[in-house]
């Protein structure tokens, strides 16, 4: 069975996108959020094993809603954070939030997906 992940980004298009290529890399996407609290949601209906969750989010930003999905009660998924700008995760902790890794959006295309998830290639 293939690992499960929720996208969470405001952008339609970055999430069509991130649906293709985590589909081509081996995961079922088994739901979108446009914002912190559908994602949220969807952890609670869905339990993904993984979380692809954007930074700058309309009703919040991506440390805090890792912050929310690391406390939720269901089981902890895996997440990865994207951004145009890492520089805003200098100073973060990023493992105690339940984030296993950032992306740069524009790098995301050629990124080991699998692998920064803590998955193996399928």
């Amino acid at each position: 069975m293939p690992p499960t992940a929720l996208i969470v980004d405001d952008d339609p298009g970055f999430r069509r996108a991130a649906r293709r290529l985590l589909a081509a890399r081996g995961f079922e996407v088994v739901a979108e959020a446009a914002d912190a609290g559908q994602a949220l949601e969807a952890v609670r209906a869905h339990h993904p094993d993984c979380v692809l969750l954007d930074l700058h989010l309309p009703d919040t930003d991506g440390l805090s809603a890792a912050r929310a999905l690391a406390a939720s009660p269901a089981p902890a998924p895996r997440i990865l954070v994207t951004s145009t700008e890492p520089a805003d995760f200098a100073t973060a902790d990023l493992t105690a939030l339940g984030i296993v890794a950032f992306v740069a959006k524009d790098h995301l295309a050629t990124a080991d997906l699998p692998a920064l998830f803590g998955f193996s290639a399928a």
